[in-house]
């Protein structure tokens, strides 16, 4: 088939390489002269399948409170005349039980892990390099209380059989040896060994190289402006460069895709939620982080990308702004010097926003909608590295007709039409 694929970010070029893999023709297209430049551009670096959980938890309102009223809190509200941020936050909200957070992470973990293991066959077929690790995630907990309460997720991780390891502080000190100079300031960690890193945009940069040696076209610079539907299902794109047609078409379009999709009847549940970077220069490789580091009281996450300390957090609901604000950095700053104080030269950081595609319940949107040559792969929040490949292979299964490896079924547009939506 003719598939055209909407999004050059990770998951649009991950989609296009599976398709492309699998005989047709592809053609990505995307509003920037480049693929990867928005929200795949200076993610934290992260390909964590343990550490893929839902936001909405119990006890989360509750602590949204306290996080609104930190000076360096991982949560910004930055209210507007929307309704749709009101109705995404409140079925957010009542995703935030222990039964929906349980169904919500069973639907996430087993994506994620088969993503992992999808990154590291393409990685193996193609030597793609991307500054890439392969050497855990380590959750930090300054505090006990944080120590005492990971118990449901290690159920969660030894019910899917996913590796881990609960340390304490030596055994952080022992992952992580840069810490051995803040020692004091931790209470202990859990630690996922079989997690991994790299430079998200490199990747995506380095695989649509790849797949444009299968044959896909990249047409960049156009702008996406509607989707064109007839009696028999979609019957084009219209675009900055006039309209384009094909027999499939793929939707993967991130925080964009609800606002497509609108017209034609089609609601997804995807908000942008703005995260915050800083990429910074490592000063004493020795005083840097080996892997990730997710500094469990700020939401922070500090990953070693080759000769750049990445610094990534904060869950900013302010609409589709791409704004910076100073005291966003902040936060960045403060958790990266009060952990690897002489790691890296923060004077020489450079700091970025990207809006990520957040559903209310944590999982993303995958697979066919009403519309029969319509597929979406959307919707993966902070988790579009870790799931990108597993995504994009699923996709093109589902296009292509044949099963994919992993169940679906819980991925697809229609549990929103459920309780849990």
């Amino acid at each position: 088939m003719k598939v055209l694929v909407l999004g050059g970010g990770v998951i649009g070029v991950t989609t296009a390489y599976y398709l492309a893999r699998s005989g047709h023709e592809v053609t990505v297209v995307d509003r920037q002269a480049a693929t990867a430049l928005e929200t795949s551009f200076a993610n934290a670096g992260e390909v964590s399948p343990g550490y893929s959980s839902p936001w909405a938890g119990p006890g989360v309102p509750v602590k949204a409170v306290k996080w609104l009223l930190m000076k360096h809190g991982p949560l910004v509200i930055r209210p507007k005349l929307d309704p749709a941020m009101w109705l995404w936050l409140a079925k957010m909200l009542r995703n935030c039980t222990s039964a929906r957070y349980a169904v919500n992470k069973s639907r996430m973990i087993p994506l994620a892990e088969y993503s992992r293991d999808c990154l590291r066959t393409l990685r193996a077929e193609t030597a793609i390099r991307y500054d890439e690790r392969s050497r855990g995630t380590l959750q930090l907990f300054r505090k006990q209380s944080q120590v005492d309460g990971i118990a449901d997720d290690i159920a969660v991780l030894k019910q899917y059989g996913v590796p881990y390891e609960v340390l304490d502080r030596d055994g952080c000190v022992g992952a992580e040896p840069a810490l051995a100079a803040v020692k004091h300031k931790i209470a202990g960690g859990l630690r996922l060994p079989q997690d991994e890193t790299g430079d998200c945009h490199m990747f995506t940069q380095a695989l649509a190289a790849h797949a444009a040696k299968l044959g896909v076209q990249f047409r960049l610079e156009t702008t996406i402006e509607r989707l064109m539907a007839d009696a028999t299902g979609i019957a084009g794109v219209a675009t900055s460069a006039g309209v384009l047609r094909a027999d499939a078409y793929v939707v993967a379009l991130g925080s964009w895709s609800s606002r497509l999709l609108r017209p034609l009847g089609i609601s997804i549940p995807v908000y942008p939620v703005k995260g915050y970077s800083i990429t910074v220069p490592i000063a004493d490789p020795d005083a840097a982080p080996v892997s990730t580091v997710m500094d469990e009281s700020y939401k922070v996450a500090i990953t070693r990308l080759g000769d750049r300390i990445r610094v990534g957090g904060t869950a900013e609901v302010s609409g589709y702004s791409n704004k910076l604000h100073p005291a966003r950095q902040a936060t960045l700053d403060h958790s990266l010097t009060d952990l690897f104080p002489r790691g890296g030269r923060l004077a020489e950081a450079t700091f970025w926003s990207g809006l990520r595609p957040m559903t209310p319940d944590g999982p993303p949107v995958i697979g066919a909608t009403r519309y029969a040559n319509l597929h979406l792969n959307t919707g993966h929040g902070t988790l579009g590295w870790t799931m990108a490949c597993g995504s994009g292979r699923v996709l093109a299964d589902l296009l292509s007709g044949r099963k994919p490896d992993i169940d679906t079924a819980e991925l697809a547009i229609t549990r929103y039409d459920n309780r849990f939506g």
